[in-house]
């Protein structure tokens, strides 16, 4: 039997009005995941809501169905894993009705994602730019000189330098954080409305990691792009995000507003999670508290 989520609420500010809500790109529902081969649920009832511009993170340490969750939102989950109870809808539609054809016109158009690793989702024989046009011609049918003038606009969009030289070059002459940035190219190449980040900056050193983080800022301000962050790292989700979710064991233990939960966390998961990220220096990501 599993404890009740903790939830926070979003303090009202004073003289301000409140706006109507956007409806959500991706609404996840009391999502259950079971393995089907030892029929042990491993994520037990995940839900949020994403509007456009908005930022959810979900933490945790490893195998707390971060990934899972985020797996399922895009139709990808391993093949003996299954959602068996609740919904999850992109766009207003709910995903369990999709054919294989419309999931594959759905990607990368609609939603699209980041992993860990860019290295291991970037063809090495293949030249940067050339994976990028590739993925313009396909999905938006632009014709060979338009994709190739597209890529040229999104390489500089990462902010990569000198990108008519990063369009000729291959995955193995870039650094992790060129990579990680041709990869969010890619990602966003056929102007998705939701992208999930999974782990994209846990391989990056901290500057790099920084840079790609508000990358990632400039891209939702100035697109009003809806994003998920997975990390196990409560700095990046302060950072970023605009609520959180804390998983332990497939299940959320406490949810809301990043603001109330770092500065008032009322599980002990929470608390502990935070505690250990103080000393990487948390504080100076955490956002200022919110006085009535």
């Amino acid at each position: 039997m599993t404890s009740p989520t903790t939830q926070h609420t979003r303090p009202e500010q004073p003289g301000t009005t409140t706006e109507p809500t956007a409806a959500p790109v991706l609404s996840v529902r009391d999502v259950h995941i079971t393995d089907r081969v030892s029929g042990r649920e491993i994520v037990h009832g995940v839900s949020f809501d994403l509007t456009p511009g908005r930022t959810v993170g979900i933490v945790g340490e490893s195998g707390s169905g971060k990934t899972l969750t985020c797996r399922a939102a895009l139709g990808i989950l391993p093949p003996h894993f299954e959602v068996t109870a609740g919904s999850i809808e992109i766009a207003g539609t709910d995903i369990t009705t999709l054919t294989p054809a419309r999931w594959t016109a759905l990607r990368a158009t609609t939603i699209s994602a980041v992993f860990q690793d860019p290295a291991s989702y970037l063809n090495p024989s293949i030249r940067v730019g050339a994976q990028i046009a590739e993925v313009l011609r396909v999905k938006t049918g632009l014709t060979r000189r338009e994709a190739r003038d597209r890529t040229l606009e999104l390489l500089r969009a990462v902010h990569l330098r000198d990108p008519e030289l990063v369009r000729v070059q291959y995955p193995h002459e870039l650094s992790g954080g060129m990579l990680q940035r041709v990869l969010i190219a890619v990602a966003i190449a056929a102007g998705p409305r939701i992208l999930i980040a999974d782990e994209a900056t846990t391989a990056l050193d901290v500057t790099v990691q920084a840079e790609i983080l508000d990358l990632l800022a400039d891209l939702r301000e100035r697109t009003g792009l809806a994003l998920v962050v997975v990390s196990h790292d409560l700095a990046v989700v302060a950072q970023l995000c605009d609520e959180v979710l804390v998983l332990r064991h497939g299940e959320v233990v406490e949810q809301g507003p990043v603001r109330s939960v770092l500065h008032d966390p009322r599980h002990d998961y929470t608390r502990l999670l935070i505690a250990e990220h103080e000393q990487y220096g948390l504080e100076r990501f955490r956002p200022a508290k919110e006085h009535a």
